[in-house]
């Protein structure tokens, strides 16, 4: 009778093996280069229009009520407003998490071209398509901010500008500090893979509000040239430090990149930490697939043992 079943079971397998084979691949890898770029294109063009639409418009909210960076005025100087200041950066974190998760499976959900940057400096996307995001990117915070103006009335007071009494060189390096911060959340927790990466997104608009909360009231807390350009071309301001919203960034997207080099140089996944599995394994050794499957499986012997024996 076993050996019936067997035989039943052998020859169910492989028709569904000679079926499988027969049935080719609806897109088969590395076939249609042309439509994969355009289809990151596409999706990190809407994707940072809607990050930059809920952004830019929640900012404009906070800051209706008076026309400076902090949303309060006096003697003609900014005053910091903490409600104000906390709301810019929940909108902006909670926008960039919640967008990242829609698009991260289409394009990358990088919607920066700092973080952009980063992602051809370190080998993760080729430089055309790195070129083609960069443009869908600029185009998609153009798109934004003109979407965020048209549907808020009056003036889009979403603009970075300098406050608090920084300097622009102060300005300029919290800039770079900042988006080096951000990049490398994104490259440790989203590029590199771990047990975390699922909840990537959740780490990266958490990484943006921290930012957020310190930049906002010295540099309206840009850290994206995206960012930054949308507001100035809907408001035809562009102010003579404008240039630090663009070096800035990508001289934080570089730093970022480069620490993240120079941990992989030095093989930092070989340290014990959380990625273990408990046993005092290295990373390596639990990404060694066969290792991996000869635990599970003397887990289940183990626990079949247990079971007979109760």
């Amino acid at each position: 009778m076993s050996t019936i079943l067997n035989t039943k079971e052998e020859d169910r397998l492989a028709g569904s093996t000679s079926t499988a084979a027969e049935v080719p691949s609806a897109i088969p890898p590395g076939s249609d280069v042309s439509r994969n770029h355009g289809i990151a294109f596409l999706g990190e063009f809407v994707g940072t229009t809607m990050f930059l639409l809920f952004s830019l418009g929640g900012t404009s909210v906070a800051l209706q009520a008076a026309n400076s960076v902090t949303g309060q005025v006096k003697d003609g100087a900014s005053v910091a407003n903490s409600d104000n200041l906390l709301y810019i950066a929940i909108i902006f974190g909670a926008s960039l998490a919640a967008n990242v998760w829609c698009f991260f499976r289409i394009s990358g959900g990088l919607f920066n071209p700092a973080v952009t940057l980063a992602f051809v400096t370190i080998g993760g996307i080729t430089p055309i398509r790195g070129v083609l995001l960069f443009i869908a990117q600029i185009a998609g915070g153009l798109a934004g901010a003109a979407l965020a103006d048209g549907l808020t009335p009056g003036p889009l007071f979403a603009a970075t500008t300098l406050g608090g009494g920084a300097s622009i060189a102060q300005g300029l390096f919290i800039e770079v500090f900042m988006t080096a911060m951000l990049v490398f959340t994104i490259l440790i927790v989203a590029v590199e893979k771990n047990k975390t990466t699922f909840i990537a997104p959740v780490a990266i608009g958490l990484s943006f509000f921290i930012c957020e909360m310190f930049s906002v009231y010295y540099t309206g807390g840009s850290l994206n040239p995206a960012r930054s350009l949308g507001p100035a071309v809907m408001n035809r301001k562009f102010p003579g430090y404008f240039w630090i919203y663009w070096v800035g960034p990508i001289l934080g997207s570089l730093l970022a990149a480069g620490f993240y080099k120079l941990l992989k140089l030095v093989r930092y996944e070989t340290n014990l930490g959380p990625d273990c599995d408990g046993d005092g394994v290295s990373y390596e050794y639990s990404n060694d697939v066969r290792a991996r499957l000869n635990r599970i499986e003397g887990l289940l012997t183990q626990q079949a043992k247990h079971v007979s024996a109760v």
